[in-house]
């Protein structure tokens, strides 16, 4: 892996969390005077030159605009127009919800995924193989809110097993990780599926078998490492599912994350905090890809050297 593939991968980072920053700055402008949206309409204009000269709307869009960009850069990602104080403080209360629901999401993607892929791969065409996939499918396509609000009637309503919303205890990140992992559960299966598929009628799979090796051993060690390239490939596009995921889950359920607070913070018109949410979002996401083309040059060195002679 060269220094030139690394350097491209960290500016790719940069450029996204600036771009992430441009456009929700302009956009919520382009919405209209957000102060109009915080005082009541017949409030003076003296006051609510008050109000615009608080948070810096006095100014001319481009004034804001590189004002905002080194409050950014120092770390200062303005006030709440709701608590009055630091944006950073609201979102940093939610962002441990967040990462446990997206963690425990992660988590049960994989780890029910891919050895439904793999069960499915080793009963190709049979009933075993259409059965899960069949699931895949439905899990794929069933909208987050719709899943969650079934998984509700089920557990909370009629059996009253689960909570249905808040954060109070482990018991309560159940529906909402089922809710946002079981729809990555069955991406990670098809993949899983095909690309084992592929690996399986291979050479070196055919080696594997002539030399006597257990197809045990044959699967777990030689063909799943012939697939991790696709795995970690899929698992940094489902960071972006997971944080879009979230938004809508936390919201059926009640979760205490940033998810939630985004979808409040829209309604109010709460700029500062809405900016740093997508901010992150788009930062968490930028990082996590890039983390993963690095880990794919490392399983696959020929990826680095391709990608940094521009092939």
């Amino acid at each position: 892996m060269s220094a030139t593939y690394i350097l491209v991968r960290c500016a790719r980072v940069f450029l996204t969390v600036w771009a992430a920053a441009t456009l929700v700055f302009v956009a919520l402008r382009i919405a209209g005077d957000p102060v109009m949206a915080l005082v009541p309409p017949d409030l003076p204009d003296d006051i609510i030159d008050q109000y615009r000269a608080r948070f810096g709307f006095d100014r001319t869009i481009l004034e804001q605009y590189w004002l905002y960009l080194a409050a950014i850069a120092q770390g200062d990602f303005g006030l709440s127009f709701r608590t009055n104080g630091p944006a950073v403080d609201l979102v940093s209360a939610r962002i441990g919800a967040t990462a446990a629901l997206m963690v425990t999401a992660l988590a049960i993607s994989v780890l029910v995924g891919v050895p439904a892929g793999i069960a499915a791969a080793l009963h190709h065409n049979r009933t075993l193989d259409r059965t899960i996939m069949a699931f895949a499918v439905f899990g794929f396509a069933m909208p987050n809110f719709f899943f969650g609000i079934l998984l509700i009637l089920l557990f909370t309503l009629n059996l009253q097993w689960l909570p249905s919303g808040g954060f109070e205890s482990w018991q309560s990140l159940i529906m909402p990780a089922a809710t946002l992992g079981l729809a990555g559960a069955g991406a990670y299966a098809r993949l899983t599926r095909s690309a084992l598929l592929e690996v399986l009628g291979g050479p070196f799979m055919q080696t594997a078998r002539a030399k006597g090796l257990p197809p045990r051993r044959q699967i777990l060690v030689h063909g799943l490492r012939a697939i991790l390239v696709p795995l970690f490939t899929l698992l940094g596009f489902s960071v972006g599912a997971l944080i879009s995921g979230a938004i809508v889950t936390e919201t059926v359920f009640a979760w205490p994350g940033i998810g939630r607070l985004l979808v409040v913070s829209v309604s109010e018109r709460d700029l500062a905090v809405v900016q740093l949410i997508i901010i992150l979002s788009a930062a968490m996401m930028a990082i996590t890809n890039a983390v993963v083309d690095l880990l794919l040059g490392v399983l696959d060195p020929r990826i680095g050297t391709a990608r940094s002679q521009g092939r």
